[in-house]
């Protein structure tokens, strides 16, 4: 634990954090840590992406819940009475299914930057009470990289960003427009890039080629081939969701992360192919089976994390060998948490659970 963490309690006890997107895999994370604190959490969305037992079951977010806050970013209404009761905001709410984008770009248009344009005039208009706004943004904005090389990259900051998506695209406005508007009226901010997320208890959406770790555990585990897209070459920077929660936090907290963009990632890249091999030795009779490289899903490469370690004092804790391994053993203890549909492909297939 380092001293930023030490000081969590002192910096947060008491403080009111909104958190959008709070329903989901990273924002309940986040907001589980946040309470460790005595930080009382706000948490904002739709709560519309999964069914209703996923959020109460898995995530633990219930719409019952006086400090969960059922509707739209894009609501001025609404967030104009969140963020007025507010001292932090994170604001992690989007459309974050590179397949549902792709599918429907206007989703993400009215989610990712409507509904970021309403949040940020929010916060402006609340800059005297507002201490730290964070933006989170992803990975994707990098695309393939440097095109001039043809090795597996390492991405600073500084980077030349490409996006090859519509969700990419929608991350890297909201970046700039965070910069813009908040800079303008002189609130404090911050935006974390994300590398992949994953670990319990994150389950999948159908249609989605998201979240590589759960997918590929949730079919092997009910007998199904598991899909390497592509083959499986794409290298992704695997990041435990409790490391993923952590760094957030710290960058709202840490005083040298003000205006800066953070990589939040291990600095290490893994193959999904590699992930295929060490889930497969989990369910040695699980098929591994190559499907096309979907629309907009990029060769990828890994955060360089020299800036992240510097600014928040803190490495990440939980390597891919012990996620992978304790996302399995959550799994095969929380049957409940495969999806119907995913049990019914398995049925039709003649599959069986292991």
């Amino acid at each position: 634990m380092n001293g930023y963490e030490r000081n969590w309690r002192e910096a947060l006890s008491g403080a009111t954090v909104a958190i959008t997107g709070g329903g989901g895999l990273v924002g309940s994370r986040i907001a589980a840590q946040l309470r460790t604190s005595g930080a009382r959490v706000i948490s904002v969305g739709k709560l519309d992406a999964y069914p209703s037992a996923v959020y109460g079951d898995l995530f633990g977010v219930r719409a019952d819940d006086p400090d969960v806050v059922v509707g739209d970013i894009a609501d001025a209404v609404l967030m104009a009475d969140v963020v007025a009761r507010s001292d932090y905001v994170i604001h992690a709410a989007a459309v974050a299914d590179v397949a549902a984008c792709t599918r429907n770009p206007m989703a993400a248009v009215q989610t990712n930057i409507e509904g970021t344009q309403v949040l940020l005039d929010t916060v402006a208009r609340n800059n005297d009470r507002i201490r730290r706004f964070v933006f989170v943004s992803s990975a994707a904005v990098y695309g393939n990289g440097d095109p001039k090389r043809m090795d597996i990259q390492a991405w600073p900051e500084n980077q030349p960003l490409s996006p090859l998506s519509v969700y990419a695209n929608s991350k890297l406005w909201g970046e700039h427009q965070t910069s813009l508007v908040l800079g303008r009226a002189n609130v404090a901010h911050t935006t974390v890039r994300y590398f992949s997320v994953y670990g319990e208890p994150q389950t999948v959406k159908q249609g989605s080629h998201s979240w590589v770790v759960a997918w590929l555990a949730m079919r092997a585990k009910l007998g199904l081939p598991m899909q390497l897209n592509g083959g499986g070459h794409q290298v992704r920077d695997l990041t435990h969701v409790d490391d993923i929660a952590t760094a957030t936090i710290l960058s709202m907290i840490a005083p040298g992360t003000r205006g800066q963009v953070l990589n939040v990632g291990t600095g290490r890249g893994t193959a999904i192919r590699e992930v295929a091999d060490r889930i497969k030795g989990y369910f040695p009779d699980a098929p591994i089976v190559t499907t096309p490289l979907p629309e907009g899903d990029p060769l990828g490469g890994y955060a360089d994390t020299r800036q992240m370690s510097a600014a928040l004092g803190w490495e990440p804790m939980i390597s891919v060998e012990v996620g992978i391994e304790r996302y399995v053993a959550w799994l095969n203890a929380t049957p409940n948490a495969l999806p119907l549909w995913l049990r019914e492909e398995a049925a039709q297939d003649g599959a069986g659970a292991a």
